[in-house]
């Protein structure tokens, strides 16, 4: 049965993964970009945090809105709305010549932005229980190829402008929005919309879930990733200042982040998942990734630099699909859009905490030695790893 689930969710499946990458090296420019180009405009280290802040949290606000919304209406026409968004969101970002364009063109994002909640629902919709952390790998492939191709791309189109890889992602994100509309099917039946306007509060939700297992997964969840947006924020602005790195040797770096992650989770999650069970691959990763972050500062030459940036890659790939999988287990097909709209919220208000306590963090280091910046929010981001771990452990 399994079997022909997959074989007839194949193609659509296919489609969709091709728009979460898609969508995600639009995303994957901007990190090596964004603090440089927000420096132009006169921005400290904390107001960086605070752009990158300002995007997650509409995301927080907007993304549980969005799943309920693809619970009831489907998953196609929010993953259309939300991509039309980001491309709005691009464009902005690249005319603007003011702090506060660059705000608004991140909120704008932002609101929109919620949809790898949707892709996720949209998976779920088409495997089985069984192959669910599997099928949510898709996504973390995805997302680790954008993470190969975006900051490359954000980093060699630097070199005509800063806000050129803008440009770029919102011509990328046109595309996808088009590529979504031509070829993407509905995969939530009639039904279970209709299923889903009768299930109106997000508590029944947890209750649904029993609250506390449930909890439990967004908390492992909630410190892993206010750990890795902490990274994302402040490593360009690390390795300018400690190594003189640019934008384009940023890119590199982050793309061989991604590529560790999207070969983890698309080509070797599935072996894993037949060995150890998904708790077993999220304690794994949370030990990984707070070790990766308290070696990165005391790095001091390349080959180290590399290890603990790939320390950090493999302990993230670990944890995200399997975490992702054990909350869509917990909740019936009709609820799928709205608990993973709670995890990507959960999500998007640690990536509110990362970059703004990871500026803050760092403005701190400025006036130290060069070997020690840095040292403050790393040493920090793996104490919040261990609490992760704590959690991890009572899954």
């Amino acid at each position: 049965m399994a079997d022909t689930v997959m074989e007839r969710s194949r193609s659509p499946l296919a489609i969709i993964f091709v728009t979460v990458f898609i969508d995600l090296v639009g995303f994957g420019i901007v990190i090596p970009v964004l603090p440089l180009y927000a420096e132009r405009f006169g921005a400290s280290p904390l107001v960086i945090g605070m752009l990158l802040g300002v995007y997650s949290l509409m995301q927080f606000i907007c993304s549980p809105i969005l799943g309920r919304l693809s619970d009831r209406v489907g998953r196609r026409p929010v993953l259309l709305l939300s991509i039309i968004g980001t491309s709005i969101g691009f464009l902005l970002m690249g005319c603007a010549q003011t702090l506060w364009l660059l705000f608004l063109a991140r909120i704008i994002d932002g609101m929109t932005g919620g949809n790898i909640s949707t892709a996720q629902a949209y998976i779920a919709d088409v495997t089985p229980p069984e192959q669910r952390s599997r099928g949510m790998g898709l996504i973390g492939a995805a997302f680790g190829l954008g993470f190969i191709f975006g900051p490359a791309i954000g980093g060699l189109l630097s070199h005509v402008s800063l806000a050129a890889p803008f440009f770029f992602a919102a011509i990328l994100a046109a595309g996808n929005a088009a590529a979504v509309y031509f070829r993407l099917p509905e995969s939530l039946s009639v039904e279970r919309r209709r299923q889903a306007r009768e299930h109106a509060s997000i508590a029944e939700i947890f209750k649904e879930a029993k609250g506390w297992s449930l909890a439990a997964v967004m908390a492992t969840y909630f410190f892993g990733t206010v750990a890795f947006s902490l990274l994302t924020a402040t490593y360009p602005l690390f390795t300018e200042h400690r190594f003189g790195y640019t934008a384009v040797q940023n890119g590199y770096i982050f793309a061989g982040q991604g590529l560790l992650g999207a070969l983890i989770q698309g080509a070797l999650l599935g072996w894993l998942l037949r060995i150890f069970s998904d708790k077993a691959l999220v304690v794994m990763g949370t030990i990984v990734l707070a070790a990766g972050m308290l070696m990165l500062p005391m790095s001091a030459t390349l080959p180290a630099l590399l290890v603990a940036t790939a320390a950090i890659a493999i302990g993230h790939s670990f944890m995200a699909a399997p975490l992702n999988g054990l909350a869509s287990k917990k909740v019936s097909a009709a609820s799928q859009g709205r608990m993973l709209g709670v995890m990507q919220a959960t999500a998007s208000l640690a990536r509110i905490a990362g970059p703004v306590l990871g500026g803050w963090l760092l403005s701190h280091d400025v006036a130290s030695l060069s070997a020690h910046f840095g040292k403050t929010p790393y040493w920090t981001s793996s104490a919040v790893m261990l609490a992760a771990l704590a959690f991890a452990i009572i899954l």
